[in-house]
């Protein structure tokens, strides 16, 4: 097939999970990037809106976003792939889910310590979990919402076809500490989003409103 030079590259958003306890991170490319994602911030303000000062800010917004995405296996089916013909889409479906358990280790551990008469237990951490959605949006986030609509089994009832619903919640500066590797990334996006205002400043300019600054 001949791929014409000019024809754009596009991009596969992705989760990944980067668990302290696992040197290998866990990567979800999306296979068809969602057609929508919605985005929703409220202001973080002093005192809230009774304040005596709301031009002040406290922090970052707080910022949630949702979107749909779709698993299908037949191109893999198609091609005769092993592992998709033995288990489906469970494997990319596990991938996803495995962000919101503690770990089997822990749970263990707890319940050791539980039988021994132990009042500390370990507080499971979850695995650091970024949304890259393209270059300029590398975002740490935690899983709020999680919808699995799977249509279509094998028959051995392994899914090969199923609608994702996520819910997430953008982690700023003001939910983790300095030391914490999502705070510089959320840093970092700040920095970002604030060169792109001043390129959309720019070609907006206030004097093309009648506003006097």
């Amino acid at each position: 097939m001949t791929i014409f030079p000019n024809t754009p590259r596009f991009l596969k958003g992705a989760i990944v999970g980067i668990d302290p306890l696992n040197p290998v991170p866990s990567i979800v490319i999306f296979q068809y990037n969602p057609e929508r994602l919605t985005r929703s911030l409220n202001a973080q303000t002093v005192g809230g809106e009774s304040s005596s000062e709301p031009m002040r800010l406290k922090g970052a917004p707080t910022e949630t976003i949702t979107l749909d995405t779709e698993i299908d296996a037949a191109d893999q089916l198609e091609k005769g792939e092993p592992k998709t013909i033995s288990m489906g889409i469970y494997p990319q479906l596990s991938a996803m889910e495995m962000l919101i358990y503690p770990k089997t280790s822990v749970v263990i551990a707890n319940s050791a310590l539980a039988l021994a008469g132990s009042l500390e237990l370990i507080a499971p951490e979850a695995p650091l979990t970024l949304l890259i959605w393209g270059p300029n949006r590398v975002l740490p986030v935690r899983l709020t919402q999680f919808t699995i609509t799977e249509e279509a089994h094998d028959g051995q009832l392994n899914p090969i076809r199923a609608k994702v619903s996520l819910g997430l919640k953008v982690l700023s500066y003001n939910d983790l500490p300095p030391s914490h590797k999502g705070y510089g990334l959320f840093l970092a996006h700040q920095v970002t989003k604030e060169a792109m205002a001043m390129i959309g400043s720019m070609n907006t300019p206030a004097a093309g409103f009648g506003v006097s600054l």
